[in-house]
């Protein structure tokens, strides 16, 4: 089933709406509401907080992503609300982050108040539905980003909010899109949840199969065509945590397979002038890959960073970064050398050590759950000891049987990250649909007044051609 056009069109004169259909208005909001600021009690009175009233933030508005929204990560006292200059506002209210950032936007369930980074909209009259104004909000959301002002950071003035123009279509239209988008963006957002979570199993298998490869060897058809022993002999490790291993396997301390936290032999041999890859943290993947894109000379960069070189094995050793499993083999820097992040610690292997099997042992669940234990600090700022890796057991294979190890992972949690990839590109696909769609909707460049729910399959993008407007 196709979603027709509406028969007649006229110029909106706003560019984001375009031609609008025959019968509909484009006003500012400010014509269908009030414009309401937020703002925020002393923090040091603790009789301001904790209180009975919604306190919106943009950050609530970001972590809730719903349609509506009825609770909020701190609440205020009345007292609260008077010092600050908030306003309460009533349920069925309108709330948008209007910095830091711009475009979250949710319908308030209950009485609430926000925060300066937020505003709200408080209807006025009968024929601007909450229901129908959230949809063209969020469609809207690229030009109200546009719309701000600011260098420390941008934000959405109350005067630029309320000049903001929107399509205002019938009351009974408004409802009828409304519904019908709750109806077609429930579909998708179903798909899309079940695509996360396929990703999440598929890094679930990701990480055990990594963890049981390298606690317990290949698989017997991986073996045989390596060359090895199917079935090897097991002997007891004498560690609960690890069990049995492969009988011809070692069990070392980290400190006799490696260095932890070494200087780097190729930093030494370079000038000032010579450029080396620059590593921050956002920099380092979480279980895997470096991005190299940020060179700079060594002599601009300082002395207080980490030193690291081709070869070597980073871990992040900062909470929550060390849990989610940053770290990665370095590899590709330029002039093979790098400094990154002081929240970095560096792996080198000894002769009987393998890189690449180093690395997916710092990733195993084995590895990173160990060392979570171990961590010491106090909130945020718990970090892994570099006593940890350096008396870490690591289950040590013969250097070939290692670098078979490391080859076949490598094919299996590439096979496996394509298969993410390929999950992810279709959760891109629905939601940019899901987007083109409510743009569509609300815009009126479908009709979708008599349109039935049960014969459109959510994401059939070949309704719409995702231009603005309908295949007629």
């Amino acid at each position: 089933m196709k979603w027709q056009a509406y028969p007649k069109y006229k110029p909106s004169g706003v560019e984001w709406l375009g031609e609008l259909p025959k019968h509909w208005d484009a006003l500012p909001l400010k014509r269908r509401h009030h414009v309401v600021n937020g703002g925020t009690p002393s923090s040091s009175e603790e009789s301001y907080w904790d209180g009975e009233i919604i306190w919106i933030t943009p950050e609530d508005l970001g972590r809730n992503n719903a349609k509506r929204i009825g609770e909020s990560r701190r609440t205020l006292s009345f007292e609260g609300l008077d010092s600050c200059g908030a306003q309460l506002v009533p349920s069925g209210s309108i709330v948008l982050s209007t910095r830091a950032p711009i475009g979250h936007v949710a319908i308030t369930v209950s009485d609430a108040c926000t925060n300066q980074g937020c505003r709200a909209l408080v209807q006025i009259t009968k024929n601007a539905l909450p229901e129908f104004v959230y949809y063209v909000l969020v469609a809207s959301r690229p030009v109200l980003q546009a719309t701000g002002k600011g260098t420390t950071f941008m934000e959405l003035g109350a005067g630029a909010l309320g000049s903001h123009p929107i399509p205002l279509p019938s009351s009974e239209e408004q409802l009828a899109i409304a519904n019908f988008l709750d109806r077609e963006t429930a579909k998708i957002d179903t798909l899309v949840e079940k695509k996360r979570t396929l990703i999440e199993r598929l890094r679930e298998k990701r990480v055990a199969l990594i963890s049981r490869t390298v606690t317990k060897g290949l698989p017997p058809d991986a073996a045989r065509a390596a060359g090895l022993d199917p079935h090897p002999k097991l002997k007891p490790s004498g560690i609960d945590w690890l069990g049995e291993v492969p009988a011809h396997w070692d069990v070392k301390r980290g400190r006799f397979c490696m260095l932890v936290n070494p200087p780097s032999e190729r930093l030494r041999k370079l000038s000032e002038d010579d450029e080396v890859s620059f590593v921050p943290m956002e920099a380092v993947g979480e279980y895997g890959g470096l991005n190299l894109d940020t060179i700079k000379p060594l002599g601009e960069i300082g002395s207080n960073y980490t030193e690291f070189q081709d070869g070597d094995v980073v871990v992040a050793k900062i909470t929550p970064c060390f849990e989610n499993g940053k770290g990665a083999l370095a590899a590709g820097l330029i002039n093979g050398a790098a400094l990154g992040t002081t929240e970095l610690h560096v792996l080198r292997a000894r002769s009987n050590l393998n890189s690449e099997y180093l690395f997916y042992i710092t990733i195993s669940s084995v590895y990173r759950k160990t060392g979570e234990a171990l961590m010491y600090g106090a909130g945020g700022q718990k970090r892994v000891p570099p006593e940890f890796s350096k008396d870490f057991l690591i289950p040590l294979p013969p250097l070939d049987e290692q670098i078979a190890i490391a080859d076949f992972l490598d094919r299996e949690t590439a096979r496996i990250d394509g298969m993410v990839a390929k999950v992810e590109t279709a959760i891109e696909r629905l939601l940019e649909y899901r987007a083109a769609l409510i743009t569509a909707a609300v815009t009126g460049k479908i009709d979708v007044r008599a349109a039935n729910a049960d014969n459109i399959p959510p994401g059939n993008s070949n309704q719409y051609d995702g231009h603005g407007s309908a295949r007629r």
